[in-house]
């Protein structure tokens, strides 16, 4: 009875996620090859219906070893192994007998990426543009000005902050390699720095605290290879009192978010800041490939004087 309970609660949960998942109505090309006299020719043919293809006991895309019972029910490995081998449909064995013909079906399909409308080129098989998604160059990203709507590719939301921002924040830029001011008010909570006249968008931001104040930056940017990709060491002083922080890598996001940050931020205590309007920092971002050559200049100078 345990047993029927928990395998209840397991179906549940994944009807329950069914519901809640990412629709997927993406076109999708099954590839053909076919051979007229010598020449060998590609055909292609257009689906819909991508749902077929995930799995129908948790939702997610169906992916090899793909098991079918007796009675021909399908499942994936992973809930093969959560129903114990038992088939939620017919309770007859499953996970023993591999559905090739599916799995061939699942291999046959090429999807787009779903940033596809933004410029992505990018195809892959079913269920794989998922882990694509989540490192392409063409995801959204959102504008950090508060009550601004503006969505984009990260390099047209650099352009577009510039055109229509920057009169609010003419003095917030950013130089790499460059220590400057960053104040940010205690009541607005947010600071945002460009760099140069249309460049990467770096977003300072406090959070009030039963300890203190959480200070994070993040750089608005997808998590993209070469994307965005700086360190900064952050500093604040009070009379004796000195608080620093730093990140060989600084956090990427495509959002700002104000739930309370669980790490990567500096804390600034009460008793040090006060009831102070303004928390006056100093910041230093460093492109990590100008990091990277520095060192090797560095080793180069080394290596001379030896």
């Amino acid at each position: 009875m345990k047993e029927m309970n928990a395998e209840q609660d397991f179906t549940g949960e994944a009807s329950t996620s069914h519901h809640q998942k990412r629709q997927r109505r993406l076109p999708s090309t099954v590839e053909e090859e076919e051979k007229v006299g010598d020449v060998t020719e590609a055909r292609s043919r257009t689906m819909f219906d991508l749902d077929l293809l995930d799995c129908p006991v948790c939702f997610h895309a169906l992916t090899n070893p793909i098991f079918q019972c007796d009675n021909g029910h399908i499942a994936c490995s992973s809930c093969c192994l959560k129903l114990r081998s038992k088939c939620p449909a017919c309770a007859l064995p499953i996970g023993n007998y591999r559905c090739r013909i599916m799995e061939r079906v699942v291999e046959a399909i090429i999807v787009p990426c779903p940033n596809s409308k933004h410029g992505c080129t990018e195809k892959f098989s079913y269920g794989k543009e998922i882990a694509h998604e989540k490192e392409c160059g063409f995801a959204l990203c959102y504008c950090p000005t508060p009550n601004c709507k503006y969505t984009g590719v990260y390099r047209e939301l650099y352009s577009h902050y510039y055109a229509n921002h920057k009169d609010e924040d003419l003095w917030n830029c950013f130089v790499c390699g460059r220590s400057s001011g960053a104040w940010i008010s205690t009541r607005e909570k947010i600071l945002i720095l460009q760099e140069s006249s249309d460049g990467p968008l770096v977003v300072l931001q406090c959070f009030n605290e039963p300890q203190g104040m959480y200070v994070t930056v993040n750089c608005i940017a997808p998590s993209a290879p070469g994307v965005g990709r700086f360190s900064y060491h952050l500093s604040y002083t009070d009379g004796d009192a000195t608080m620093t922080f730093a990140l060989e890598e600084m956090n990427r996001i495509q959002k700002v978010s104000w739930e309370t940050p669980e790490k990567d931020f500096m804390l600034v205590p009460y008793y040090i800041v006060g009831q102070k309007a303004w928390l006056k920092m100093v910041i230093c971002i460093r492109r990590l490939e100008e990091e990277k050559e520095v060192e090797e200049d560095e080793s180069e100078d080394e290596a001379e004087e030896e």
